[in-house]
């Protein structure tokens, strides 16, 4: 069986960058302050390492060069600003669990926005995944009406169209350099946290965690896996995505004892499966085409 050296490394890259992403949310429980001191900081050096990044390669990056293409690049980094705020707060205010799972259904919301907005074709299976993974919302969300995570639940459906959103605009504007949208969302989350947060009044731990996860996890997550995206497709990208939804509770609970709630383990089912099935049939769908594609050349 033959084996695309590419794509071999642009997986390793993938499960890399999203197994280094899985302890984003043990490092807010571990900062032990609050989500505005939290957001400021992780946006704060994200601005620190990935601007710094980003002036040793200036020449290497295809920066926009048509005002078009910087109000694209703003909007983007804009919105992963916002994300990045939301995904602290919502962290903040419910259960890791339930945050991570919500957010897993990004990519087919996106899909869906793409259809009311765009009138992209959707097959019928993304049109079954989506409504399963509003099926998995609905049941996550019902275990905290009326309960204090009822905040940061909602807070993570925003976030979820959000991140919709943004990668929805990415999809549009793919020439886009991404690492410059790294450093714009980190000024733009530090500079709407900076009213809200006390980020001088800190314990050395707690600058410790904060420092790890905005010099070091962050963008080194995000370098992977925007490294990855180079080399498989979209389906398999959300594939392996899914493992930062999986070991993201599970690190919660290993270190600080967080349990999984019954019911959003029951949306959380709904949601992944849904994801999973949507993109291992996307993904034989375009090997069935490349299989077409070679055997016509070899028949004509």
């Amino acid at each position: 069986m033959h084996t695309d050296p590419a794509r071999q490394h642009g997986l390793m890259l993938a499960i890399a960058g999203v197994f280094v992403l899985s302890f984003d949310a043990l490092l807010i429980r571990l900062a032990d302050t609050t989500g505005a001191d939290v957001a400021f900081w992780r946006g704060a050096l994200i601005l620190l390492s990935a601007g710094t990044i980003c002036w040793f390669r200036r020449r290497r990056i295809n920066w926009p060069d048509t005002p078009r293409l910087w109000a694209f690049a703003i909007t983007a980094a804009t919105l992963y600003g916002i994300n990045s705020g939301l995904f602290v707060f919502s962290v903040s205010h419910t259960h890791v669990a339930n945050t991570v799972v919500i957010l897993a259904s990004a990519p087919l919301f996106a899909t869906a926005i793409s259809w009311l907005l765009f009138r992209e074709r959707t097959p019928r299976r993304t049109v079954i995944s989506i409504l399963f993974a509003i099926t998995g919302v609905i049941i996550v969300f019902s275990a905290s009406l009326g309960q204090p995570g009822q905040l940061g639940d909602l807070l993570a459906l925003i976030l979820a169209f959000g991140m919709a959103a943004a990668l929805t605009l990415l999809r549009r504007v793919p020439d886009l350099p991404r690492l410059p949208l790294v450093a714009g969302s980190g000024l733009v989350t530090a500079l709407i946290c900076w009213p809200l947060a006390d980020p001088l009044q800190q314990t050395a731990s707690s600058y410790g965690w904060l420092a790890l996860m905005g010099l070091i996890q962050i963008p080194l997550a995000t370098l992977l896996i925007f490294s990855a995206t180079r080399h498989l497709p979209s389906p398999e990208v959300s594939l392996v995505l899914l493992i930062e939804t999986i070991l993201g509770p599970v690190w919660v609970w290993w270190a600080l004892g967080e349990e999984l709630p019954s019911r959003t383990v029951l949306g959380g089912a709904f949601i992944l499966g849904a994801i999973a099935v949507n993109s291992a049939l996307s993904l034989k769908k375009q090997a069935d085409l490349k299989s077409a594609g070679r055997y016509n050349q070899t028949t004509n």
